[in-house]
């Protein structure tokens, strides 16, 4: 191996965060991440052009059973980057290729068992989102074909967690990139030029998986330095694999929190009809591209915050957080002014539905101020994921899911989908306010324990 294509030697100890240090990790993943909305983009168009609502609501229903599962094991790609952050601080190398190992081999045996257990993950997602017969067959037909996916999608999430922990924004935005760029265009190759529908959507989402595994591991094990490969002994000491299964567990809770969140909102939505449901499909793609569009601010601080405290550097952990917060709010601003401004034609863009379109016009400003509510919660998101702080981030969540049921008890019967709407945002400026409020403390007890 050449020195260039090996990772380069990492620095320890004190470092000085800047714009242009913030910029060039969120910039890139923030462009990545947005290849994902963009695909939700796609393949909501794609089927929505069929003028169908019942085909818009089987596969809104399908992709958040697929949210259900797959977020769930998040904690793949969130303790990867926490810790390898810690560990590109401390400039240890082997305990970062270690992580890598770990998280690759949790994710492959995850994955299997999800495709193993898929007829039982289906019947219980059907069961707990009760959709009308029609479109519950459109949801098994993805489901079913989609569920291929499982092994090389948790396996991109340690690949993309070990390259984020390192700051390598440019090499997660590849993979992104290629991932979904496959997924595009072969779900309008397949869905809509050859028909397929539904079924070709969720043979692309699968072939765009696979091929992302493959190139994500190439890329990564290619840059290995082979003086620093961990033994086998090291990778999986039970002392070592404490922390990860510790992180694993809290970040699942909270993952299952918070997509409990969201099946709420969908399943409460059926009640509203499908037309109602689809609408309501439409604007969530404009929420997801709100918040992977802030995810890439998000993913600078996880890199930064985890580095200082690898490096046990105070001044850096507090300049990460207020620029990166001082960027979240500049963005959020322009991504709510976007949306209100320009919605009515993405959401034309979307679907070709008369009925769904006038339903997302009149819930269209709900949508778009989410990029706003939702803003510090991403980013706390990525400070507690860099310090490893997982019990707090767990606890907040509940605390937040607490007040967003009782906010619908009262919202919906009141207000209807408004109310519905309504609850979503109180459930994000929740989230973000709980977790600033023990960001004082926490760092304190940190940084103290670190000297």
């Amino acid at each position: 191996m050449t020195a260039s294509s090996a990772m380069p030697r990492d620095t320890a100890g004190a470092f000085h965060v800047t714009h242009r240090l913030i910029l060039a990790i969120a910039l890139p993943m923030t462009l990545g991440f947005l290849t994902t909305p963009l695909l939700g983009l796609v393949d909501t168009a794609v089927v929505g052009r069929m003028g169908q609502a019942t085909l818009l609501a089987g596969l809104a229903v399908g992709a958040v059973m697929f949210d259900l599962i797959f977020t769930t094991f998040n904690f793949l790609r969130a303790a990867t980057t926490g810790l390898v952050a810690q560990a590109y601080g401390r400039g240890d190398r082997r305990e970062q290729q270690a992580v890598f190992w770990r998280s690759l081999t949790i994710a492959f045996i995850c994955g299997t068992v999800s495709l193993l257990i898929s007829p039982l993950l289906l019947s219980g997602g059907l069961w707990l989102m009760g959709p009308e017969p029609e479109v519950a067959a459109v949801t098994s037909t993805y489901f079913l074909c989609r569920i291929i996916s499982a092994p090389a999608a948790l396996a991109n999430y340690a690949i993309l967690g070990f390259v984020l922990g390192r700051g390598e924004g440019t090499i997660g935005l590849m993979l992104q990139t290629l991932i979904n760029g496959v997924n595009i265009v072969l779900s309008i190759l397949l869905g809509l030029v050859l028909g397929w529908g539904v079924m070709g959507v969720a043979l692309a989402t699968v072939t765009g998986e696979v091929i992302g595994a493959l190139a994500g591991f190439a890329i990564v094990y290619g840059r290995f330095d082979r003086e620093d490969a961990p033994s086998w002994a090291l990778i999986f000491d039970r002392e070592r694999l404490k922390p990860l299964f510790g992180l694993n567990r809290d970040i699942m809770i909270r993952s299952f929190v918070l997509l409990a969140a969201f099946t709420l909102m969908t399943r409460i939505g059926t009640a509203f009809g499908p037309v109602t449901l689809a609408a309501n499909a439409v604007l969530m793609t404009i929420f997801l591209v709100a918040g992977y569009y802030l995810d890439g601010l998000a993913n600078a601080a996880e890199q930064l915050i985890g580095r200082s405290i690898g490096a046990r550097y105070r001044p850096a952990f507090d300049r990460a957080l207020r620029l990166t917060a001082a960027w979240s709010l500049g963005l959020a601003l322009l991504t709510t002014a976007a949306f209100l401004l320009f919605g009515d034609r993405l959401i034309d863009l979307l679907t070709t539905a008369t009925d769904v379109r006038a339903v997302a016009y009149e819930y269209l400003p709900w949508a778009a101020v989410t990029a706003m509510t939702g803003a510090l919660a991403f980013l706390m998101d990525g400070v507690f994921i860099g310090a490893t702080w997982s019990r707090e981030m767990r606890n907040m969540m509940v605390a937040a899911f607490v007040g967003y049921v009782a906010a619908l008890a009262v919202l919906v019967p009141a207000f209807g989908n408004h109310g519905l709407w309504a609850g979503l945002n109180l459930f994000l400026l929740m989230r973000g306010l709980f977790l600033l409020s023990r960001i004082p403390t926490k760092a304190r007890q940190t940084f103290r324990l670190a000297q």
